[in-house]
């Protein structure tokens, strides 16, 4: 009898150790890093991100295993999100929704990280309202894209008539309005930052006529003229809460760091060849790089889709995203 209840005992002491030993493990495995991939298109959807890549590529951030890309078309992002090469990527924010559509909802969008980027500058002093631009030729580039809709958007708001009361001339680059720009005196050209700054460094003749995304604030809609958002794969969200939340904590300081150190930042831009230093100095503050989550990311993002979806339903990929869209709903 001595002996069974010997055994017993060693045989509920073992049980015991070993559900220690389980727990303990599990509590681990809930807090191991895992592998982060970002991507980020070379601009201002990747300027907010620099002080976060700094300090993952130094070691400074050893919570998980953050792997950074920064590319030059939008073309390379697409195809490794949806085949699950990245896990989370700045894309412009329309592009988000066709992505949401495309894949039955295999995408969330986590935050709004750049409003709008785009000016109307010319080298002259003919244009101080959007009324001012009756009658002039605008070089624009972004044909079929958000550049176009949302100059589409505010001028008939105004009560202007793209196709009749001025003229766009389409330009499949920036660079070739840019170069217009130059060449003609007096000359109109829509553009986005930083080639903005970019011209203004080539020329004191440019400035800023006007702001798109105030002109579209002026409108008083529970929209916002955005240019850029931060996705994620809906399989990565889902398998790896703790990792999208420590992401977006070091994200949103990222941003609040670029905001704020200008300089720095600008120094780690060039360092990251997204732009000259010098060019980052002057764009950064007209870039409305920004970190919005939550409600105010739902409220203004699904504003601006539906604003598309009523010029060009493709453009969001054929319907505005459910609410599972949203990062936090």
């Amino acid at each position: 009898m001595k002996k069974l209840k010997t055994l017993l005992a060693s045989l509920v002491l073992g049980a015991v150790l070993m559900t220690g030993c389980g727990a303990k493990k599990q509590a681990q495995t809930s807090a191991e890093s895992v592998t982060v991939n970002v991507a980020a298109l070379k601009g201002p959807t990747a300027m907010g991100m620099v002080d976060f890549m700094d300090k993952a590529d130094s070691g400074e951030l050893t919570d998980n295993n953050y792997h950074f890309e920064i590319v030059a078309a939008v073309d390379e992002v697409t195809p490794k999100l949806v085949q699950g090469q990245v896990d989370i990527a700045a894309v412009p924010a329309n592009l988000a929704s066709v992505l949401y559509n495309n894949t039955e909802g295999g995408v969330k969008v986590l935050a709004v990280n750049t409003l709008g980027v785009i000016y109307i500058v010319e080298s002259g002093d003919t244009v101080s309202d959007i009324s001012g631009l009756k009658g002039k030729t605008i070089y624009a580039s972004g044909k079929g894209a958000t550049p176009e809709y949302a100059l589409n958007y505010i001028l008939i708001q105004n009560g202007i008539d793209p196709d009749n009361d001025l003229t766009i001339e389409w330009k499949s680059e920036h660079a070739e309005c840019l170069s217009a720009l130059m060449a003609e005196e007096n000359a109109i050209a829509m553009l986005p930052q930083p080639f903005v700054t970019t011209a203004q460094t080539k020329s004191e003749n440019i400035r800023v006529a006007l702001d798109l995304t105030e002109e579209w604030d002026k409108l008083g809609t529970d929209s916002a003229l955005l240019t850029g958002v931060v996705v994620a794969r809906k399989e990565f969200v889902e398998s790896n809460p703790a990792a999208v939340k420590a992401f977006m904590e070091h994200y949103e300081a990222s941003v609040k760091f670029v905001n704020e150190n200008i300089e720095d930042a600008s120094a780690l831009i060039e360092k990251y060849d997204i732009v000259p230093a010098a060019v980052a100095v002057r764009a950064v503050p007209n870039c409305n790089i920004v970190c919005i989550t939550g409600d105010e990311m739902k409220k203004k993002l699904s504003g601006y889709l539906a604003v598309l979806l009523e010029q060009n339903p493709q453009s969001v990929g054929g319907a505005l995203p459910a609410d599972e869209f949203y990062y936090g709903n």
